[in-house]
C-alpha cells in the first residue's frame, strides 16, 4: 500500500535522451530553436549573438507597416500581383515569431525568478505572522496569569 509504504511505488521511467518519436513527427530533448535558414527561411536581421532583438523587432514592425500598406495599394491597383508582397509579409512574420521565440529562455528564467522571489516573499511573511501570533499568545497568556493572581 502506497500510503503506508511510498517506497513501494515503482520508480519514474528514466529521462529521455536524444530524438524521440511523437505523434509521427522526430523530436530532440534539446532545447535549441533552429535557425531560419535551418528551416529554409531568409533571415532579415543581421546574423550573431549580440543582436539588440528590441531594434530588430522595432524595425521589422516598420517594415511589416509599410508592407501591408504597399499591398493595399497593390491591391487596389493591380489585384493579380499581390502574391508577391503576401510572400513578403510572411517573410516578415516569420523572422519577427523567431526573434520572440528566441527570447522565451530569458523570459522563462526571469518568471521562474519572480516566483521564487514572491515565494520568498510569503514564506517570511508566514514567519512573521506566526512570530505575531506567538507573541499575542504569550502576552494574553501572562495576562490570564496575572489576572488569575489577582482573582485569588
Amino acid at each position: 500500500d502506497y500510503e503506508h509504504d511510498p517506497a513501494s511505488a515503482p520508480d519514474p521511467p528514466p529521462p529521455i535522451q536524444g530524438a524521440f518519436p511523437l505523434f509521427g513527427a522526430t523530436y530532440t530533448t534539446d532545447v535549441v530553436l533552429p535557425t531560419l535558414e535551418d528551416q529554409g527561411v531568409r533571415q532579415l536581421y543581421p546574423k550573431g549573438p549580440n543582436i539588440d532583438i528590441k531594434k530588430e523587432l522595432r524595425s521589422l514592425n516598420r517594415e511589416l507597416q509599410l508592407h501591408i500598406l504597399e499591398l493595399a495599394d497593390i491591391l487596389v491597383e493591380r489585384p493579380s500581383q499581390y502574391a508577391r508582397k503576401v510572400e513578403d509579409i510572411s517573410l516578415i512574420f516569420k523572422n519577427m515569431h523567431h526573434l520572440l521565440n528566441s527570447l522565451r529562455p530569458h523570459q522563462a528564467r526571469a518568471a521562474l525568478v519572480h516566483i521564487l522571489e514572491r515565494q520568498i516573499q510569503r514564506r517570511k511573511q508566514a514567519v512573521e505572522d506566526i512570530k505575531k501570533r506567538e507573541e499575542a499568545r504569550r502576552l494574553l497568556k501572562e495576562s490570564l496569569q496575572i489576572v488569575d493572581g489577582q482573582l485569588r
